[in-house]
């Protein structure tokens, strides 16, 4: 299929969504844009935000497959990857793939997986493979990691390792509906769905070779050098903030040229601009960095204050 035609339906997508989601476009839109990088998503917000619709939603537009784990203190390994079973009447072990196998994986409360658990998750997301009993099994493609952690609620909770953060492309909140008239209209378009899952009600617009080709084509979208400089200087400036402890690793600016591409095709555009940089930083940025706890300052802040005094670099 054309690219033209390709992005033209990732617009399309994105207008599905925003007839069931209400205030989420930018966030929904830098999921999207995710999935066309390749990356996995984490989701921090409140109960009750749309996190698992968007989930849903997403996977029936773009013909993906989608399977759903809760995770639990007590969650294995196996209950992810699944298990090896023997089989008695062929005198043989057989592997039984886990939820894991799936185009799309909403893994919901990844803080509450224990350690060797959060090891499992960090292969598939690194390696897009798992193991089992010293045999490895590839996952399908495209492969794409939702995650959702609730931000206000501890007990019972395992801090994610720095590692597996540094593989979600992205994180994201829904947040509530803006407006007073935005949750009047939420209210509107549950009276007329009459049930609580809409996502049933969308028709698929690509299938998941569409979207292996989009992963594929948004290596080829082209970056200047100097919006090349422009990414570096920021990740560079972010670093070197005496605010912060630890600073954006190279990964960082590798992911923001990933997202600034998959932002431009999904916009039919077939370079970079500043702005899509600008447009990336924070959702790239924001799980990556650690601000010192004097500076009282959460990292949004921080990412915001270089994205608007860093300037672009000219030829």
């Amino acid at each position: 299929m054309a690219v033209h035609n390709l992005c033209s339906r990732v617009r399309a997508a994105m207008d599905a969504v925003d007839t069931v989601l209400v205030g989420a476009s930018w966030p929904a839109s830098m999921v999207l844009a995710s999935i066309i990088a390749g990356g996995h998503v984490l989701v921090n917000d409140v109960p009750g935000t749309g996190k698992t619709l968007l989930a849903k939603l997403l996977a029936r537009l773009l013909g993906l497959s989608l399977r759903r784990i809760q995770m639990t203190p007590d969650t294995l390994p196996s209950d992810i990857v699944g298990v090896k079973v023997w089989r008695q009447d062929r005198g043989i072990f057989e592997f039984v793939p886990g939820p894991i196998f799936a185009n799309m994986v909403l893994v919901d409360e990844v803080n509450r997986a224990p350690p060797r658990v959060q090891s499992a998750l960090l292969e598939a997301m690194q390696e897009l493979h798992v193991t089992v009993d010293g045999e490895t099994y590839s996952l399908p493609r495209p492969f794409i990691v939702i995650a959702t952690q609730n931000p206000l609620e501890h007990e019972g909770t395992y801090p994610l390792p720095e590692a597996e953060l540094d593989r979600f492309l992205v994180s994201v909140g829904l947040g509530y509906p803006p407006t007073l008239t935005d949750e009047v209209e939420l209210l509107r378009r549950r009276v007329k769905w009459g049930t609580d899952d809409p996502s049933a009600f969308a028709r698929p617009i690509m299938g998941s070779g569409d979207v292996a080709a989009l992963q594929s084509h948004a290596e080829s979208i082209y970056v200047d050098d100097v919006v090349l400089e422009y990414i570096a200087s920021l990740v560079r400036s972010i670093r070197e903030d005496p605010r912060v402890e630890v600073g954006p690793s190279p990964r960082a600016g590798i992911y923001m040229l990933k997202l600034s591409r998959a932002l431009a095709l999904a916009n039919c555009r077939n370079y970079v601009t500043p702005d899509d940089v600008k447009a990336v930083a924070l959702p790239v940025l924001r799980h990556r960095i650690r601000v010192a706890p004097s500076a009282l300052l959460d990292p949004s802040n921080v990412i915001e204050e270089h994205v608007g005094s860093v300037p672009v670099p000219k030829r």
